[in-house]
């Protein structure tokens, strides 16, 4: 008797555990980054520096537990040939999954229209944390979607060697 109810209680603390975490990682930390509140910003050719690009119909989430969690829905009013004339093109990619419930970021459909060049990536902050860059895929109809991406000093240090941000 006393070993069926200590099995119980191990599999209803497994059971309220197991949905604590699957609450934590998919909804807890994420916050929606209003639309007054979002800067979008892509690297002037010219310049090398971050320029504000008009932006409309943006949708956003970020988390301050970690600096990969920023996502973004928007579309812009320039027409690719512009941006790709006048802003910094990023060669390396990778949309990342966001949480399911963020329905108009499509991590898998991004990529594939950038390998198949539907679309194209800029970078919009080199660094945005320590071995993040903040990266912007537009397609040619406007639409645009930005997500944090690790970077080659990432690569080169690993995460507990930051040393010092360039």
């Amino acid at each position: 008797m006393n070993g069926r109810i200590i099995g119980i209680g191990l599999v209803v603390i497994a059971l309220i555990a197991g949905a604590a975490l699957y609450y934590l990682q998919l909804y807890a930390y994420y916050r929606e980054v209003p639309p007054e509140a979002a800067r979008i910003e892509m690297v002037s050719l010219t310049s090398g520096q971050p320029e504000t690009i008009p932006v409309d119909d943006f949708r956003g989430i970020d988390a301050d537990n970690a600096p990969i969690r920023f996502r973004a829905c928007f579309t812009v009013p320039m027409s690719l040939p512009m941006l790709s004339e006048t802003f910094v093109i990023y060669d390396r990619p990778e949309p990342l999954t966001g949480p399911s419930w963020f329905d108009c970021y499509d991590a898998k459909a991004i990529g594939r229209a950038l390998e198949e060049g539907e679309a194209v990536a800029f970078l919009s902050r080199k660094n945005i944390h320590y071995g993040v860059d903040r990266v912007i895929a537009v397609y040619p109809d406007g639409r645009a979607y930005a997500w944090q991406q690790l970077n080659e000093k990432f690569d080169e240090k690993g995460p507990f060697d930051a040393g010092s941000a360039d």
